[in-house]
């Protein structure tokens, strides 16, 4: 649960956004990230965490090139830069060999499983399932920009598609590896 509550300042954004406008909503995101940044740097039982520092860098970055340039983005356009941003922090949290699951992960669990071998599989299996529903979703907003006969629906639902899907996989993928090391006559998968 607290893994996704470091997207909140993606669900702050796009409520914003509607309402609000871009800038604002780019602020919003920003400061949101930034207290949880604070909040974990402050905290002795948390650790700072790449996708919180990438969503500061991220939205902090996007809404100071809207101020300074005065772009003025179309939804899509902004939702392009927002989750390509996004793609591109999970997959350098992968690239760091710190994939981003790992630092909610170990949150969670006792040191001696961080040891596993199973234990850091799981986190670059469940950083790659997000960066798949993330990659999703860039593709969506590419379509949409391009394509503009696709309906927008066609994109909110990709877009809740990808994350219900990622979500649920989240939550069921660690309790299957999980049984598997107990039980060991299981199939892989």
């Amino acid at each position: 649960m607290n893994m996704l509550l470091g997207f909140a300042p993606f669900i702050v954004f796009a409520v914003f956004d509607r309402m609000l406008g871009t800038v604002p909503a780019l602020s919003a995101a920003a400061l949101l990230s930034a207290a949880f940044l604070l909040r974990d740097w402050l905290s002795p039982k948390r650790t700072v965490k790449l996708l919180e520092i990438g969503t500061v860098v991220l939205f902090g970055g996007l809404a100071l090139y809207a101020i300074v340039l005065a772009a003025d983005w179309p939804l899509l356009g902004v939702r392009l830069r927002v989750d390509a941003g996004l793609l591109i922090v999970v997959l350098v949290s992968m690239a760091v060999r710190q994939p981003f699951t790992l630092q909610y992960a170990k949150e969670q669990t006792p040191p001696e499983v961080w040891v596993q071998p199973a234990f850091m599989k799981t986190n670059y299996v469940l950083t790659a399932a997000w960066a798949a529903a993330f990659g999703l979703m860039v593709l969506a907003d590419v379509a949409m920009i391009y394509l503009p006969a696709i309906p927008l629906w066609v994109g909110v639902a990709v877009t809740i598609g990808a994350l219900v899907a990622a979500v649920k996989y989240t939550q069921w993928y660690p309790d299957r590896v999980r049984d598997r090391v107990q039980d060991p006559a299981q199939p892989p998968g």
